[in-house]
């Protein structure tokens, strides 16, 4: 039996099917901010047991439709926010951007396999990895893993504290020409460290976004930021164009400015 007859004798869960129904009703009947009827009268209106609906709700709120609040019930949530994410409109990721991204700390080690790859770097050299978290609105919208050989800023001053450190790396970035941009993005789910730093439970649907930045026709940063698919949505500058610009020795795609 081929694989289409295999998939169309699947039948949809209930759950999924009363979730089809939820969105119809969420999109026509409530607004934002309004408080959903408790679960008996939704459970009676839609003739389903509370477990179905629980699903259901539990997939709306995982998708960011939804927000429980304990004492105030179900919500309907807000659209989800635009986020900027063109270098333009960011800045370079040093302290252009402090005011927009909160630093929580940062290290220096010996670069995994899969890290010195995504550098271009022998494995084990020195690497800087500033981690910090963005705010939208005073919100947590995205983590973000900065890492930056140390090669590439051979004039980085001594530091006594890790607050030192982080600020020393960022301000050496700032100084860098970059010439070249790549990204990618890729859907994936909070791990537990980025879960804890975006104040949702691990398995959270996020947006990976991958960054790759060149100065002087080397890779000098990799950063490496998760956004929370639920609340926000990445914007890439007023046109939505991209533009094929060098990386290294390959050229790849970047958001134009």
């Amino acid at each position: 039996m081929g694989t289409t007859g295999q998939l169309s004798a699947v039948p949809e869960p209930k759950y999924w099917h009363l979730r089809t129904v939820l969105l119809r009703a969420i999109d026509t009947e409530f607004s934002t901010g309004q408080v959903l009827p408790n679960e008996r009268e939704l459970s009676a209106r839609f003739g389903v047991a509370r477990a179905t609906l629980r699903q259901a709700l539990d997939q709306l709120e995982l998708e960011g439709r939804l927000v429980r609040r304990r004492g105030i019930g179900t919500l309907i949530a807000a659209p989800r926010v635009g986020v900027p994410v063109n270098r333009q409109e960011e800045g370079w990721p040093g302290v252009g951007r402090s005011q927009a991204w909160r630093t929580v700390d940062c290290t220096s080690a010996p670069a995994s396999a899969q890290l010195a790859k995504g550098l271009g770097i022998t494995e084990g050299a020195t690497v800087h990895t500033v981690r910090r978290v963005r705010l939208v609105e005073g919100r947590v919208m995205a983590s973000e893993s900065l890492h930056v050989p140390a090669a590439a800023l051979p004039h980085l001053p001594g530091f006594r504290a890790e607050s030192d450190r982080a600020r020393s790396v960022l301000r050496q970035l700032e100084r860098l020409d970059v010439d070249g941009e790549s990204r990618s993005v890729e859907l994936g789910v909070a791990e537990a460290d980025e879960a804890v730093l975006l104040e949702r439970p691990p398995g959270t649907p996020v947006l990976v976004m991958t960054t790759q930045y060149a100065a002087a026709g080397r890779l000098v940063a990799l950063a490496v930021a998760t956004y929370r698919a639920d609340t926000c949505k990445l914007t890439f500058g007023g046109t939505g164009l991209v533009e094929v610009t060098p990386v290294g020795a390959t050229s790849e795609v970047r958001t134009a400015s």
